[in-house]
Parts: structure tokens; C-alpha cells; sequence
């Protein structure tokens, strides 16, 4: 039997939800559901403001039209993460402007950061990382000094504290994904969170189309069909009623799989640093320099056992379709490469069971051995 890199788990009140939509008729964003998801979320990461859309990829694009970046902005962000991070940038006319990550979290390197700020910068976007998180006491002490406005990504990192405090509570904007391998999934989705009633209602708006109050055909801003469906946000609102037992499960994922790996030569996930504990979004490793094999034959091998695996993010500034606009050129950032060549994640859905766990360590024991 195959063991996918992810598979979700849907055993709380989804079903219920879902037939009260079915039964209802409302199935289309004017759902009731969608109030209830967004309120109820916001307020478990102690937001004012939750608005809900159809992926976190369209919450970073709402995120970063709603900040009005543009022509001549620079934002600073990390180079191993997402496509969708500078990709929002990018369609919005202004300049990813890249960081290394630390060797030992993934993340962003925070100290980095300040070093990278020139007049033109307007925001630092900064984006948690497999499960650990920016140190975002750090990000905010430099946005702060330097008139900045801060983009959280939190899309991995449903259900994460940073210094004790929800990730999702950072910054102007705080963007979430809801997508199938998620904390929290509504199997497509995602989430804008906030505290400032102004962002707040140009979000509304960047999400359905710039439609005007009593003038609802009547455009002065382009915008996007961005809007969450009612059936989603029902299956939402039974994750989010399950978020602390799926935060629970996946640590003992990751807890597991660390006693099983034990000695292996490839950098285990720390299991906290001193801003958070890891919540294990993906399992991942990176194989040490005396693993000869590289990451696409351990991947290959393990597929052979039918075990599915995914590659690291690679870098924003090796990516072909910005070096094509002219971007990053000469950059190296020896971290991020690292991280995308070495890197892989294995099994570590919430369905997973344990003999599964047990299974992928020993073939990957057998494999580097």
C-alpha cells in the first residue's frame, strides 16, 4: 500500500456541516458559514478581522495589493520559501528583495535583515517555515525602527505560538492557507487576518472584485474573484474545532519520527528553538555532505516501497521565471541552496498511522545504511 506524503484528516463535524450547506442551499460565498469561519478564526489567533479566500496564495496577492506596494517598493523577504510569496510581489509591479535562511530553523534569518533595507523598502514578509518560525521579535523591532509595514505568512504554521503569542497575530496582515496538507484544510482556501479596520475592508473588497456599495457595477480599482464558498468554510469551521488534537497528533509525529532516525547522517527538524516548539508541518531532513546519494535517488528509492516524499523549496533566486525578468542576478545564498538540494520531507499527514511512521524510518534507515 502506498504511503502518501500527506493525507488529511476530516473525522470531526464536516459531514454535518456540509449536509446543513446541502440542505440549505447555500453553498455560494453568501453562505452563513463563511461569517462564522471567519469570525471564529480570527479570533483563535486574536485577531480583530477574518477574511476568508479561496487559497493563501490569493491572501498573499489581497495582502500585498491592500498595502498598496508597487513600482519602486521593495519588500524583504526569505529566498527558501513558496513560489506564491514572491510571486505576489512581482505581479504587483514592486521587488523581492532576498534573505538567507539559518541553517539550523529553516527560516528566514531575522539579523539579516536589516542589512537589506534601502529608502526604497516598504515591507518585510516574513514567513514561518515547516513547522518552526521566524523570530518575529526581531522582524518587528526592525519594521518598527524603519517605518515598515510586516506581511506574516503563516500559511505552515496553523496553530504555532511564537513567543508565546499566536502566529497570526504579527504584523500589519497576517495570511493564512487552508490547503489539503494544512493544520487546518478546507481543501482549497485561505485566510487575510488583521486588526486595522481600514485593511480590513479593502481586503473585503480586493476579494470580490472591487464591487462598490450601492453602486455595485461601478469599478474604480481592480480586484479579484478571490471569495471562499460556504461549503469550504463549514468543513472549516469542524477543523478549526479539531486544531489543538491535529497540533497534538502531528508533534507526535515529528517526536516519533526522531526517536526512529536517531544516528542517521541527515539534520534532523529541531524540535524547538528558543521563540517556538516545533509543530512538525512537514517532517523533513537534509542529508549530510557524506551521503553520496543525492535527494532524488533517496526519494526514488523510497517511491520504490511506496513511500511518497516531496523535494525542499528552491530558492527564489534560482527560480528560471525571475531570472528571465532580470532578477537576482549574481545573488548566491549558500543556505537556501543547501537547504533545496539536500532537502526532503517524508509522510507526515495527520491520517498517518504509526506502523506507518515505523515503516518509513526503517526503509530509510535501510536506504542510507
Amino acid at each position: 500500500m502506498f504511503i502518501p506524503v500527506n493525507s488529511p484528516l476530516l473525522d470531526g463535524n464536516e459531514k454535518q456541516y456540509l449536509a446543513e450547506c446541502i440542505a440549505s442551499g447555500w453553498i455560494s460565498s453568501e453562505g452563513p458559514y463563511v461569517r462564522r469561519f471567519e469570525a471564529e478564526f480570527a479570533a483563535s489567533v486574536h485577531r480583530k478581522y477574518g477574511i476568508a479566500v479561496s487559497s493563501g496564495s490569493g491572501a498573499l496577492d489581497i495582502a500585498v495589493a491592500a498595502l498598496r506596494l508597487g513600482p519602486g517598493d521593495e519588500v524583504i523577504m526569505p529566498s527558501f520559501t513558496i513560489i506564491s510569496c514572491a510571486q505576489a510581489v512581482v505581479r504587483a509591479g514592486a521587488t523581492p528583495v532576498l534573505v538567507d535562511s539559518d541553517p539550523e530553523s529553516w527560516n528566514m534569518d531575522s539579523s539579516r535583515v536589516a542589512g537589506r533595507i534601502t529608502e526604497r523598502t516598504k515591507a518585510v514578509m516574513a514567513v514561518h517555515i515547516y513547522g518552526l518560525t521566524v523570530d518575529m521579535e526581531n522582524i518587528l523591532d526592525v519594521a518598527d525602527r524603519h517605518g515598515l509595514h510586516v506581511i506574516e505568512d503563516t500559511a505552515q504554521a496553523i496553530g504555532q505560538t511564537c513567543n508565546g503569542r499566536p502566529c497570526g497575530s504579527f504584523g500589519n496582515l497576517s495570511i493564512f492557507s487552508f490547503y489539503t496538507n494544512k493544520h487546518i484544510t478546507t481543501g482549497e482556501g485561505g485566510m487575510v487576518v488583521t486588526d486595522d479596520d481600514e485593511l480590513a475592508e479593502r481586503c473585503r473588497s480586493l476579494r470580490d472584485l472591487c464591487f462598490q456599495k450601492g453602486k455595485r457595477f461601478f469599478h474604480e480599482e481592480l480586484g479579484w474573484n478571490y471569495r471562499m464558498t460556504n461549503l469550504q468554510a463549514a468543513v472549516g469551521c469542524a477543523q478549526l474545532e479539531r486544531l489543538a488534537a491535529h497540533v497534538s497528533r502531528k508533534r507526535e509525529i515529528g517526536a516519533r519520527y526522531t526517536e526512529l532516525l536517531g544516528g542517521l547522517p541527515v539534520q534532523l527538524p529541531l524540535a524547538s528553538t528558543r521563540s517556538s516548539d516545533n509543530i512538525y508541518w512537514v517532517y523533513g531532513l537534509v542529508l549530510q555532505d557524506e551521503v553520496t546519494m543525492d535527494t532524488d535517488e533517496v526519494m526514488a528509492r523510497l517511491a520504490d516501497r511506496n513511500i511518497g516524499t516531496r523535494p525542499f523549496f528552491w530558492p527564489m533566486h534560482e527560480q528560471p521565471v525571475f531570472q528571465k525578468l532580470g532578477l537576482f542576478k549574481g545573488e548566491s545564498l549558500p543556505v537556501a541552496e543547501r537547504l533545496a538540494r539536500r532537502g526532503f520531507y517524508l509522510p507526515s499527514g495527520l491520517a498517518l498511522k504509526d506502523k506507518e511512521i515505523e515503516y518509513v524510518a526503517g526503509a530509510l534507515r535501510q536506504i542510507l545504511s
